[in-house]
């Protein structure tokens, strides 16, 4: 079974995390886009359930790993067990989740012809009846409205939020700037009213940290949103790979009941995921998994 934990406030996760371990390959640092995927030191200690700021819900952390906890997701004193969405225990689910990168300040690349979406990944899913929920930056609603509005008024998706900049809510994060703490709430209620204009109706109440970055000033920041924020306990090593069958390899030797996967809907940052979502999800289902959204997992 599954450790995921509930951190008692936003549910974290981000299309930076620790997401190059062994399929993916990180860009630089430096770069402004999306950013690289070997999560920061303070997030490699296990899950646990502690108790966040007045006003957050539950968040998912990663599987723990052998050893004692460590890093600002720690037990702390009064803190529940590790523990898992609202699933039964023996059900065998699976979420897969999907980042939709795009920097602010990245439209001229968009317009110079970076591809930021991934169209075919979500024809894909269609294809194989796969539900799943896309954390989308208001930045990438609004370069690619038509298709934000599609994967949000088809019941088989659900669009979680990303902040409108993909910038980082806490500092050092892979290079990306860096969002003020007065600008932080606004971040997120900038990127629910872009996301709504495209005409997206399925938009649920759950965010993602750009570069899974986050402090106890970002959550707190974030707890008048009411948003959960929402971490992953599989990491698929997507980012920036370049080798489809390691993707799928990371991704099947991770999951277990319950478990919550990201991945990433961009194009430029993450090649080959359609490709390893084609033998995921097959391989899933004969091991006896179903899957299902973020809001599925979580309900109870």
């Amino acid at each position: 079974m599954t450790a995921l934990a509930i951190l008692g406030g936003v549910v974290l996760a981000g299309c930076g995390g620790p997401e190059a371990t062994r399929a993916g390959t990180p860009a630089p640092a430096s770069s402004p886009g999306p950013a690289a995927k070997t999560a920061p030191e303070r997030m490699e200690g296990p899950p646990t359930m502690a108790p966040g700021p007045a006003g957050l819900t539950p968040v998912f952390e990663r599987r723990a790993p052998a050893g004692p906890a460590t890093g600002p997701g720690s037990p702390t004193p009064g803190s529940a067990a590790p523990g898992r969405g609202g699933e039964a225990a023996d059900d065998k689910v699976v979420a897969l989740t999907f980042d939709a990168d795009m920097t602010a300040d990245q439209g001229p690349r968009a317009e110079a012809g970076e591809h930021f979406d991934n169209p075919e990944l979500i024809a894909l899913l269609r294809r194989l009846k796969v539900p799943a929920t896309v954390f989308m930056t208001g930045r990438w609603a609004e370069e690619y409205p038509d298709q934000a509005r599609s994967i949000g008024t088809d019941p088989l998706f659900e669009i979680a939020n990303h902040s409108y900049s993909h910038y980082a809510f806490s500092s050092p994060c892979y290079g990306l700037p860096t969002v003020e703490e007065g600008g932080m709430r606004g971040e997120v209620e900038r990127a629910f009213d872009a996301i709504r204009k495209t005409g997206a109706r399925q938009v649920v109440p759950y965010f993602r940290f750009p570069g899974g970055c986050y402090d106890d000033a970002s959550r707190k920041a974030l707890a008048p949103t009411g948003v959960t924020a929402v971490q992953w306990d599989v990491v698929s090593g997507d980012a920036f790979a370049t080798d489809a069958d390691a993707v799928a390899e990371q991704v099947l030797d991770g999951v277990e009941p319950g478990s919550l996967v990201v991945m990433h809907c961009t194009r430029s940052a993450a090649p080959v995921t359609g490709e390893a979502v084609r033998q995921v999800v097959p391989a899933l289902r004969e091991r006896g998994y179903r899957f299902v959204k973020v809001s599925e997992l979580m309900r109870g």
